[in-house]
């Protein structure tokens, strides 16, 4: 009884100290999130990207803190599109992409659990320890996001792109080409979903480091820059980062 006590508590002593270093800290804190990446933001940001909107809570932020912002949204679920054009039908300046961003244009499979979930991924993700699981699917859009940045973007500079697409963040990214270049800050998630991608932080680390970003995690307290990569940040819980290019 006292060894289980004690495990307990120490368990809790572990789940708050990581949560101090944002890890684990991530799936209620948007305004926070937006305070950490403001600071790596000009005054008058001009285009901010939000990849996998769900129902636009993001985007919503970004607007009541940047009011002349041009937003671009992508969100594959068609339940939660129809709750976006209504959310910001009255906003000339938010346009909304009916796709999922992936490594490649073409056409792919959305699972969730119910219609329009936040968990909804392009992998069927195995979560019966949860008691969750994916039995509802679609067929979606996919758009590699270089492609987009060409033809509809014209090439212009980004200030911010958030990536929030369920364990998929490394994939999109990779379809990202010269586009990449020309994004001041990627905010991106981690946490349980990259289990069922097999995806790391490490791979997320060495991407951005090799292209000329620093990265960051933000926490209850801030942004915190990470100086080299750690085997102790494979910690899946939801957590978000901030790739800031070395330009900005």
């Amino acid at each position: 009884m006292i060894l289980s006590t004690a495990v307990s508590v120490m368990g809790q002593i572990e789940r708050l100290a990581a949560s101090f270093q944002g890890k684990g800290w991530g799936s209620t804190s948007v305004k926070q999130e937006l305070a950490a990446v403001s600071r790596f933001l000009p005054g008058s940001p001009a285009i901010v990207v939000d990849i996998g909107a769900n129902i636009g809570n993001y985007s919503f932020e970004v607007r009541e803190r940047y009011p002349n912002v041009e937003i671009h949204i992508f969100e594959p679920a068609e339940v939660n599109q129809n709750k976006l054009r209504a959310r910001f039908a009255d906003d000339a300046n938010v346009n909304l992409v009916s796709a999922a961003v992936n490594e490649a244009s073409g056409t792919s499979t959305l699972y969730a659990d119910v219609g329009g979930s936040g968990l909804a991924s392009l992998s069927k993700r195995r979560l019966d320890h949860f008691g969750i699981t994916f039995e509802v699917s679609s067929e979606v859009r996919t758009v590699r996001f270089e492609d987009y940045w060409k033809l509809e973007l014209k090439k212009r500079p980004i200030d911010l792109v958030k990536l929030d697409i369920e364990g998929h963040e490394m994939a999109a990214l990779r379809g990202f080409g010269d586009a990449l270049s020309q994004i001041r800050v990627v905010q991106f998630e981690f946490g349980g979903c990259n289990i069922d991608t097999r995806t790391y932080f490490q791979d997320f680390w060495y991407f951005f480091m090799e292209r000329g970003f620093k990265v960051f995690r933000i926490t209850p307290f801030g942004p915190i820059q990470l100086e080299r990569y750690l085997e102790s940040d494979e910690r899946f819980q939801t957590t978000n980062y901030l790739a800031v290019s070395a330009k900005a």
